[in-house]
């Protein structure tokens, strides 16, 4: 193409015809049945999970299918101890750490403090077997604590009624966990997508306050606290029981509360350090333990927990109740702690599995902890899946497959048998000030602020989040920010970009004119790029907004005594198109006809053209004179036309 190099010239002649035409061709012929395929294959099965199977001998496909779905054969095979001598070492290490959370994040769920060491022991030998991640430590964890015991206390009193509150508690697992396992089996792992990472980081930070709130009864000496989880009703049951505030139990609670925190910042000022915040915990559980147990401060203000039952997990298949009137409470449950802790277990899987360049299938960990939460609700275990804080001690310490679970899982099991005694003058204040330093590192503040730099409705969506669970409750929070997230999406769809492109001097190339203040509007020229598929739900609006672009131009060119000739769709940026948007461009190709101009398409898309070829009855969309490649060659060839 030749070009004008002359800078006043008029922008028209910018574009002289010395150019190939190319000339726009329908796409292949692809049957209705194989269109479905492709499409169910797309949304289902992004990642070809069988494309390791083409080609294989039928003796190579069945140990293929069978690592497939045990991935413990993938790497068994080749295991040496070399890497047992890491995981033993990384294994013992977040055993540490378990222990403590373990039974802390039980009494968080208000279950019995052995509930939380049984769930250390058995999931995490599930997870060894069928899990992807070699990072991942599991256990039981905060948020999903607190969910599940914030929700079941609505209705039943874990006080009054303990043998029915285990029963719902194991029956939630069971219904998390085939909820978890069923996303993973049917490929629905998108619908976890809808919890956006402005959503999760507002809703971690007002959990993690309301959790800390919730320690304020161990850490104060409290006996009549609240049972519901807002900022308001806490704070006015804290400062209205000020005559139950025990100076003991406050001193205990705050040396300890700042030595895990001390112990958390030198960890992560220096990595190497990590064993200190690590085995923390542990520490303080042991020297509470022996204050206690010294100075008989039970008999002095200070609570303990009490008497452990010894040995391991009891079944408890027998107490999951899939009827009477608290099944819908069981489901409704199950489904939010579900959704949340399979976020997280898979969101920590990626995030290690990208430091270390190993890759972890979505589908499978939903699998693998969707069946690990089903084993766990017979084995007398609650909610589980894999912790940040546990996960990210377990990869510093060096692991380097699952085998570092299956250590943990041997440790807990050898607590449960011989060391349960130990515990029982453990304050509970120590567990208040255990569960407040785990969550703390739950406040990301530098991705708040980063979350602000970059999109201004994601920081209101967090803030949604945030407020909702302070204020309201954690579901109900967790709800608010998933449905503005919903909304921005359809207000994306509804309201699609739409653009006037004008020519760089000097080019053949078209841009949007408020971005690229240099780029020049062709006279009889109305050149528009819509950036989204053309639907129901939009072509209304993108009707009339068109409209308005025509009425605009038409107002200035008025001005200049100039009138329009044609209206150009640049369409590279349209991927779809329904029964809807096609009547769109019928409608508007007549509108625009009516004011003496013509409608011209450029580079429509495979489906696009398809569709407005089998409903272009006429053929007018289909004429060489209305169909172009790039937009170039569309002004190009037009300016010759009204030349001649």
């Amino acid at each position: 193409m030749e070009y004008s190099n002359s800078s006043n010239a008029d922008p028209q002649s910018c574009l002289e015809i010395a150019m190939e035409v190319h000339r726009v061709v329908p796409p292949p012929h692809e049957s209705t049945l194989r269109k479905l395929k492709t499409t169910l294959k797309e949304t289902f099965f992004p990642d070809d999970p069988l494309r390791q199977f083409k080609g294989q001998p039928t003796r190579k496909k069945w140990v293929l299918a069978a690592q497939y779905i045990f991935p413990i054969l993938q790497w068994g095979p080749d295991y040496s101890l070399k890497l047992l001598k890491s995981d033993v070492v990384s294994g013992l290490t977040i055993a540490s750490l378990a222990i403590p959370q373990g039974i802390s994040y039980a009494k968080l769920a208000n279950l019995p403090p052995i509930v939380g060491l049984y769930s250390s022991f058995v999931p995490p030998l599930v997870y060894a077997v069928l899990g992807s991640s070699r990072d991942l430590a599991v256990g039981p964890v905060s948020i999903a604590s607190l969910i599940l015991g914030s929700m079941l206390t609505q209705e039943v009193s874990p006080v009054n009624d303990p043998v029915l509150f285990l029963q719902l508690a194991f029956t939630t697992t069971f219904f998390a966990g085939f909820f978890q396992a069923s996303l993973g089996f049917l490929r629905l792992g998108f619908i976890i997508d809808f919890l956006s990472k402005a959503t999760l980081i507002g809703f971690m930070a007002g959990a993690a306050i309301i959790v800390s709130l919730q320690q304020l009864k161990a850490l104060l000496g409290i006996t009549h606290f609240t049972k519901k989880m807002g900022l308001v009703p806490v704070l006015s049951s804290v400062f209205h029981n000020t005559n139950e505030w025990s100076w003991q139990t406050i001193l205990m609670g705050s040396c300890f509360l700042v030595f895990l925190l001390v112990a958390r910042h030198v960890s992560i000022k220096k990595p190497r350090l990590f064993w200190v915040s690590a085995g923390a915990p542990l520490v303080s559980v042991i020297l509470s333990t022996l204050l206690v147990f010294a100075f008989k401060a039970q008999h002095h203000g200070i609570s303990i927990i009490g008497k452990l039952q010894e040995g391991l997990n009891p079944p408890s298949w027998n107490m999951l109740q899939f009827h009477g009137s608290h099944l819908g409470l069981s489901i409704k449950t199950g489904i939010v702690t579900g959704i949340i802790s399979l976020t997280e277990g898979i969101a920590v899987g990626r995030t290690f599995a990208a430091l270390k360049n190993y890759k972890v299938d979505g589908n499978k960990e939903m699998m693998a902890i969707g069946l690990m939460n089903m084993v766990g609700s017979s084995t007398s275990c609650y909610v589980t899946t894999g912790a940040f804080s546990r996960s990210a001690v377990n990869h510093n310490a060096g692991a380097k497959t699952a085998v570092s679970n299956i250590v943990m899982s041997v440790t807990v099991m050898v607590t449960l048998l011989f060391l349960m005694p130990l515990f029982q003058y453990t304050p509970n204040v120590v567990l208040g000030a255990i569960i407040v330093s785990a969550v703390v590192g739950l406040i990301d503040i530098p991705a708040a602020c980063q979350i602000w730099k970059i999109d201004k409705f994601d920081f209101i969506v967090m803030l949604c989040a945030f407020f909702g669970v302070i204020f309201i409750s954690v579901q109900d929070g967790l709800a608010i920010a998933v449905g503005i997230s919903i909304f921005k999406i359809l207000l994306q769809i509804t309201r699609p970009k739409t653009v006037m492109l004008g020519n760089i001097p000097g080019t053949d190339i078209f841009r949007d004119v408020h971005h690229y203040k240099e780029s020049m509007k062709i006279p009889g020229f109305l050149i528009l790029s819509i950036e989204a598929p053309i639907n129901f739900a939009n072509s209304t609006y993108l009707n009339e907004r068109v409209l308005r672009w025509i009425e605009e131009y038409e107002a200035e060119d008025h001005k200049k005594q100039s009138s329009l000739r044609f209206v150009i769709f640049e369409m590279s940026a349209v991927s779809g198109i329904d029964t809807s948007g096609t009547s769109f461009f019928k409608e508007l190709k007549k509108t625009v006809e009516t004011k003496g101009a013509e409608l011209v398409l450029v580079n429509p898309l495979g489906e696009v053209m398809e569709k407005l070829q089998k409903s272009d009855e006429t053929g007018e969309f289909m004429r060489p004179d209305c169909l172009f490649l790039t937009v170039g060659e569309a002004v190009a060839t037009l300016s010759a036309t009204i030349k001649v």
